[in-house]
């Protein structure tokens, strides 16, 4: 097989050769035939070969020439064409190049924050000229300072050792810190820095003016604490507050209640005792809706989930109401499907929203009924739970009805004159079932009644099962022996009056140190314990007696009878030692039962 390269530059000089050949046998024929006419010397065949001979490798020769040149042609061009792009490449990323760092020039011409580049060995490489707005000094004189001349020591060595800790490519870590402006005003500063990745050991620091942001820090922190102070100061306002209003209502509610059992009076004496209670229980109820809902606004409601039964709620809520229901006429249907089954919900809060809608209804009812009605909704494990409380009553206006629950709100002013209250019942009914994740609301017709509802979700459970143990009434021969340590003298005779008819024999003392004295003395059933006393508090006396005790190994049952009735008031009772507590004013079936539970239960330790 011929090379493909050998026969084409044999094709390409083909056409030479046949051309020389041509040419030669025309002058043989020409010089010999024409000119000089000699046929003799004419041989057209020697002429034809000797001229293929010669004129073949001459042909071929210049062929390949061609050929070479024609390569060599194209791989010029080629270079040229390959060298044209890379200078156009080249000038076309010189270009962008200088657009880039124009960009960059002006992007560090024009920051707010200043950026620098150190050396390893410490030395300045660039800053951007924003450090003359942020330090005062230009450019060439910031250029030539030591790096710790804007500084305190404390805060250049602190930064000296983040510094150290960096990692090439690693996270920028940023630390605040005071600096000295060129003219002697102190600032703040927040730089970051950061190792260059590149490996050539350059670090990167971007630092901002943050005064305004620490001047702000500083104004929020001293507001916090102006805050945290005065919610400090209405939490002790509050607390001082619901004690000097228990203190005297204690009296007033005791000794009506002990009037009105009285049967010295006449039924005029009798009457008028009962508005003198009547108006009590009503301070007394505004006072707590007050205490209530502060601790509410705090956040400081703690919900506490226990099995409890509905429909039990439900009749004991209706019949806490059913007197006041009975004496305007009125009455009271509860109405629970059966099979009701117990949940793990905050009974007793549920309970409060519920009396609230009673009481309610009773004020805003002047004839006809009350009907509390419930509803469950089972869900697998859990179950809704609707409660109703359907009235009679004057009804709401459907104007009124969207802020009917807010804090302080009644359906209007002429309402709040006739009925009365505080409007902050509805409001702490709102929120408990809010706390619960529920819903509450109102349907109602003006003039012909409305209905207060409620619906929580909760998980079902199983009552516990308690081995009831009743708690025998006091009666005259209980023949307890009881100290009453309390320094208001109003006070003990209203205990006293309260419990000399069942058998209880009460030896009081007037402060903490009387009480602490009187414990060393003698011997007792029970202790009921005031706490805000002169001389030594009743949480100090309980701490001195329970000390004393120890000794002895004896424990007599001690019981807080206070105003302080605040969460946290009542777990400082039960911390120092206490064993229950009795908020005032005193109720006196609470009394009764409380000292019927606890007399008997002094023990040896």
């Amino acid at each position: 097989m011929v090379p493909t390269a050998i026969k084409a530059r044999v094709i390409r000089a083909a056409p030479a050769v046949c051309l020389i050949v041509g040419v030669a046998m025309a002058l043989d024929f020409v010089v010999h035939i024409l000119l000089l006419n000699d046929r003799a010397a004419y041989a057209p065949v020697t002429t034809l070969v000797l001229f293929t001979i010669i004129a073949g490798p001459l042909a071929y020769w210049l062929s390949s020439q061609k050929i070479r040149l024609e390569e060599m042609h194209a791989d010029l061009r080629a270079s040229l064409d390959a060298k044209q792009g890379a200078v156009e490449e080249a000038e076309a990323a010189v270009a962008k190049y200088r657009e880039v760092d124009r960009l960059y020039r002006l992007l560090g011409d024009n920051l707010t924050d200043h950026v620098a580049l150190w050396s390893p060995q410490g030395e300045r490489l660039y800053s951007s000229p924003s450090i003359e707005r942020i330090s005062g000094y230009t450019l060439e004189e910031f250029m030539a300072l030591p790096p710790q001349a804007m500084v305190s020591d404390a805060d250049f060595k602190r930064v000296q050792g983040i510094i150290r800790k960096l990692e090439p490519g690693g996270e920028p870590v940023s630390a605040d810190y005071q600096s000295i402006r060129k003219d002697g005003a102190v600032i703040w500063l927040e730089s970051t820095y950061s190792l260059l990745g590149d490996g050539s050991g350059i670090l990167l620091v971007t630092s901002r003016d943050i005064t305004e942001r620490k001047r702000l820090e500083l104004d929020i922190a001293k507001a916090l604490e102006m805050a945290k102070a005065a919610s400090a100061a209405k939490s002790d306002f509050l607390a001082n507050m619901t004690h000097e209003l228990r203190t005297p209502l204690t009296a007033i509610i005791g000794f009506a209640e002990v009037l009105r059992r009285s049967r010295n009076l006449n039924k005029t004496a009798t009457r008028q005792v009962g508005h003198i209670l009547d108006a009590s229980n009503t301070l007394l109820s505004v006072v707590n809706d007050v205490l209530d809902f502060s601790r509410l606004e705090a956040g400081g409601l703690e919900l506490d989930p226990a099995p409890f039964d509905p429909a039990a709620m439900a009749s004991s809520c209706a019949g806490l109401v059913a007197e006041r229901a009975e004496a305007k006429g009125l009455e009271i249907h509860v109405r629970t499907p059966r099979g009701v089954r117990p949940m793990n919900l905050d009974g007793p809060r549920l309970s409060q929203v519920l009396l609230n809608f009673l009481s309610n209804a009773v004020k805003f009812t002047a004839h006809g009924a009350i009907t509390v009605a419930l509803s469950q909704t089972v869900d697998g494990d859990e179950a809704v739970l609707r409660g109703e409380v359907i009235d009679t009553g004057i009804g709401i206006a459907l104007q009124h009805r969207e802020n009917i629950f807010d804090r302080f709100s009644q359906a209007d002013a002429a309402v709040s004159r006739r009925f009365g209250g505080t409007g902050l019942g509805l409001a702490i009914s709102r929120r408990i079932i809010e706390r619960m994740d529920g819903r509450i609301g109102v349907d109602s017709v003006e003039g012909q009644g409305s209905t207060f509802w409620f619906e929580v979700r909760g998980p079902l459970a199983e009552l516990p099962t308690q081995e009831t143990q009743e708690t025998s009434p006091l009666d005259a021969d209980a023949d307890v022996r009881l100290l009453l340590v309390e320094d208001n003298a109003v006070n003990r005779e209203l205990i006293c009056a309260m419990l000399e008819p069942f058998g209880v024999a009460v030896e009081t003392a007037n402060d903490g140190v009387a009480g602490v004295e009187a414990m060393r003395q003698g011997q007792y059933d029970l202790v009921l314990m005031d706490v805000q006393m002169p001389v030594m508090d009743g949480l100090t006396a309980t701490r001195e007696i329970r000390a004393l005790e120890g000794a002895r190994g004896a424990s007599t049952p001690i019981i807080a009878m206070t105003a302080n009735v605040l969460p946290e008031q009542v777990a400082n009772c039960l911390a120092a030692g206490m064993d229950d507590h009795l908020g005032k004013p005193i109720s006196p079936a609470k009394l009764l039962e409380a000292v019927a539970r606890w007399s008997g239960r002094s023990h040896a330790a």
